[in-house]
């Protein structure tokens, strides 16, 4: 049996407007640019797990089921998550408990505003890659 902590599964959600700008977070716990999106929980599917994830971080509720654009590995931070392409269908956008600040970012502003490792989920969605990109990153550049 392997002593190495357990990899954790997290899901995140592009949300894409009628212009194709992505909606990112500004998230409070370290002040990033990301997607919406968080770890899933013990009993949680995986489409629950992203509907709730993107409406407790925005309060928008999206429509499901939602395209899968890419799974991304952080090698340094045992994650693996799946990104999805998503369609706001209720609520206004509204920062929360875990978001300073939300914002629209067409394609070209989104390399400047987040990490490599996560703009190029963002920009993923934004092609609507398929097959899904499968990547790996240390938790800030791609690898």
């Amino acid at each position: 049996m392997s002593t190495d902590r357990p990899h954790s599964v997290s899901v995140a959600g592009v949300i894409v407007d009628d212009a194709g700008r992505a909606l990112l977070i500004k998230r409070r716990d370290n002040g990033k640019w990301e997607p919406p999106g968080g770890v899933l929980e013990r009993e949680e599917t995986i489409h629950d797990a992203l509907q709730r994830e993107v409406l407790e971080e925005t309060g928008l509720k999206i429509a499901l089921p939602a395209t899968l654009t890419g799974v991304y590995k952080n090698m340094t931070g045992l994650i693996v998550s799946m990104v999805f392409r998503c369609e706001a269908i209720d609520g206004t956008p509204t920062t929360g408990a875990e978001t300073r600040a939300l914002r629209w970012a067409a394609r070209d502003e989104v390399a400047e505003l987040a990490d490599e490792a996560y703009a190029i989920r963002v920009l993923d969605a934004l092609d609507n890659v398929s097959p899904p990109a499968v990547r790996a990153h240390d938790g800030v550049r791609l690898v």
